[in-house]
Formats: structure tokens, sequence, C-alpha cells
């Protein structure tokens, strides 16, 4: 999913962008960079691990200047390579620049072909270097005409941030597939960020939501100037709402705590159950909890305990250690479970394995029945769009039926939300991208086309 931050005509633009970065760990964890522009060149430090791992003082004291681009790095394929961190830097015929990039090129290999055959040598298997190579190899005399000759050229998920040596760029694609959002930064200047979330740390006001189809164009002196670049025909990503933002994010104007609320009351409509208790799993799943024993009445109680030093197992690229890190991540409390019947509410089911060890957990704890409900439909379809879900193989739901799911975890019970129901749960005012549940595409790509290995 990545998170992507601008910041412009801040003083401390690489501190600003270091926190804003924080603040969106969530969305990835296995790299992290950032890019500062000081008018004259661009300064530049990526690495693998964690923002408060790669960044300390001293570094953030080299990205000079008072425009800094940043990204955390979640892989959509599972390698993992210093190489693969972003931005992405080049010098080229008009001078430097520096891309970050959230989202999914769906027609990524059909345009790589075409700059291989013409000559482009690739570093990295990122569809976010295929930008770069467009925008080097545009005839356009202006960077920014170069950008747009750029996107006419690529297809699927993007929210992109670019940056020259004095300029900063930012496009959303015309669905609003990822989400980004501008605001105001107290001293002056202006921040760009996937969520909301990091305007609150660094004390930035919001301002709106970046359009869909949309350019703002950042330059010194001035107001951030807007083009629409292509009609909009919003489809934010309901997955979005339903695992990867922060609770405390408003994505197109709804916070998404109150939206995951609101999904678990009509779980509870739609697949009750006789319980005593209801448990979330941490933290993801505590909004979507709340609601099910809200439209149950019942009591909600933290009956599984989460270390927080333990990173997010559905973003991790490896089976092993997804395997390994939920034994250490989750620990119930055995007297408040012994001898219940417990509805344990998740965000998603996806591969099955997690569900499967953690009823396993509540069992050996000492619960009478366990009842899984999931505040999500059933994952079927492979997602172009950028979530790390690469074929049908890896979707238990793709191959299973609920009941088969359900000997598979072993839970006495198991329940979905339905995909009307989550549609009501968000709204009708929005057509979202329900991609992962129905296998519909709208934006280049299909559900059973070669699975991405981009790494945006």
């Amino acid at each position: 999913m990545c998170a992507v931050v601008g910041v412009f005509g801040a003083e401390d633009a690489s501190k600003l962008a270091y926190y804003a970065l924080f603040a969106m760990q969530h969305r990835g964890q296995e790299s992290t960079g950032i890019s500062s522009a000081d008018g004259e060149r661009i300064h530049l430090i990526k690495k693998r691990g964690l923002v408060t791992d790669v960044f300390h003082q001293g570094r953030l004291k080299l990205l000079e200047g008072s425009c800094a681009i940043g990204h955390n790095r979640y892989s959509t394929a599972g390698k993992d390579s210093v190489l693969d961190a972003q931005p992405v830097f080049a010098k080229y015929k008009l001078g430097e620049i520096s891309v970050a990039h959230n989202g999914n090129l769906t027609n990524k290999y059909e345009v790589r072909d075409e700059l291989i055959e013409k000559g482009a040598i690739f570093q990295t298997g990122m569809d976010t270097e295929n930008i770069v190579h467009l925008i080097a190899k545009s005839s356009e005399d202006k960077l920014k005409d170069r950008i747009k000759d750029m996107l006419t050229k690529i297809e699927g998920a993007y929210c992109l941030i670019i940056q020259s040596r004095t300029k900063m760029f930012v496009v959303r694609d015309r669905f609003g597939i990822r989400p980004l959002s501008l605001g105001k930064l107290k001293n002056g200047g202006y921040i760009v960020a996937s969520e909301t979330c990091a305007f609150d740390l660094v004390g930035a006001e919001f301002v709106r939501d970046v359009e869909p189809g949309e350019m703002l164009t950042f330059t010194k002196g001035k107001e951030p100037k807007s083009e629409m670049i292509f009609e909009a025909d919003p489809h934010p990503c309901a997955f979005e709402y339903i695992y990867f933002a922060r609770p405390d994010s408003i994505i197109a104007g709804k916070t998404v705590y109150n939206m995951r609320l609101e999904m678990g009351k009509q779980l509870a409509k739609e697949t009750p159950a006789k319980i005593d208790l209801v448990l979330p799993v941490p933290d993801s799943g505590v909004a979507a909890a709340k609601g099910y024993a809200d439209g149950m009445g019942v009591p909600f109680e933290m009956g599984i305990v989460r270390n927080h030093y333990v990173g997010r197992t559905f973003i991790e690229p490896t089976q092993e250690i997804r395997d390994l890190k939920v034994k250490l991540k989750l620990s119930p409390i055995k007297d408040m479970i012994a001898g219940k019947s417990v509805a344990i509410v998740d965000d998603s089911l996806v591969r099955g394995t997690t569900s499967l060890q953690i009823v396993r957990m509540l069992k050996e704890a000492g619960a009478k029945e366990v009842h899984m409900r999931i505040a999500a439909p059933e994952i079927k379809f492979p997602c172009r769009y950028g979530i790390d879900t690469a074929s049908k193989n890896e979707l238990i739901s793709a191959y299973k039926t609920v009941e088969e799911v359900r000997a598979y975890i072993g839970a006495d019970s198991l329940g979905f939300l339905s995909v009307d129901g989550l549609k009501e749960s968000l709204g009708d005012d929005t057509k979202y991208s329900l991609v992962s549940f129905d296998g519909e595409y709208f934006a280049g790509g299909n559900a059973d086309s070669p699975g991405c290995s981009a790494y945006a």
C-alpha cells in the first residue's frame, strides 16, 4: 500500500516529512526514504528498515532545503532490496528529479518492454522506474509537460509526488484508488500525504483531498496551482476503510473508525451468534468488533493483548514470518475467555492462517465456542492496484466455500459481511473499488492476468 508525503515551502521540510512517515508507518515497514531539494540539487537518503531506524538527527541535517518528499515501502511481491526503496532519484536532460509513488501500474510490463526495446536500462523491479524513464525520454521542453506526457502512457493506481530542484508536482489517478490529501502548515508551506493522520502529528490543517485526475504544482512564493489532467471517475479502494488506513484518518470525508464501526453493526445484522462476549483481533479489528458487540447487545472486551513491538503480519513477505509473528503478537486473557462462547471479529480473512491460529489460541485458553466474524466480504480475487494478493491461490475464499473455510480454521461458525452490507456501511454516495470481492476491474488489468511484481 505504501505511504507518500510531500512538504513544500517549509524550513524544516525533511523533519516534517520524517514525522509524517512515522505517522504512516503502518502503510509499509520494509524500507523508507526522504529526498530534499534546496534549489540547487536534490539530496536523498533511503534504506531498509523502519522510519526511526533509518533516520536520526544527523541524517536529517543532510537533507537540506524547503521541499522534501518521502516514502514508506510496502512490497507487493515479497522481494526486499534497498534498490527497490523510494523515492527514486535520477539525473536527466532537464536536471534532477525524485519520484515517490503509491499504487500499482496495471500496464507495467507492456510499458517496460517498450522502454527496453528503445534502450532503457532498469535497475529494479519497480513500476515506479517506468515513470522516471517515461519522463526522461519525453521530448517536451518543460518538466510539467513531460509529466503530462508520461501520464498518457500509464494505467492503474497511482498517487505521485515528483520533485525537481525547485518545484513539486502531485498527481492522483482519475479513479482516486489510493488516498491523498492536502494540508496547510502553521508556519507556512504545504504538506501532501497519503493519510490525514500525518497532518495531526505535524500540526497541519487539512485543506482538502487531492481530486482524482488532478495535478497540483507547487512553486516558491505561489499558491499551489490545480489542473485537472483527466476527467474524474472516483473509485476509492474499500480496503482503505476495512484494513489499511489508521482509524483516526479521514478519507473522502469519512472517518475510518466510524466506517469500521458501521461495518461491525451491519455484520451483527447479517451474521448473529449466540455468544457471551465479543473480542477484537487487535488493532485493526477493534472498531468493527465494537460495532458488532453494540449490534448484538453483548459485552465488548479486549480479551486479546497485542505486543505492539511486532509488525503487521499481512504485509510481511513470507508465510513463515507471518506464522511466527501471530504467536509473538497476540496473547489471550484466559480468565476472561475460559468457559465462554465468544465471537472474535477481524477486519478481513485472506489466507486463513492467521484466523486458524487465533481460533486455536482461544480454544486452548478455554473458550467453550469460538465464532469467527469477518467485517469484510470474502476475498476471492487478486487486486492489481497494490494489495498483496498476487494470485487466487493465496486467497482461501477463492477456492473454498464458507463452510470449508470454517472447518479449516476450526471455528464453531464463520460469518462474512456481504458485499451489499459493505456498500451500505460505506454509503451509496461513491462507487468504491471492490475488486478483491467482485473481480470487477475498471482501470486496466483483470482478475486472471499475471500478478504484478511492482513495489509501490
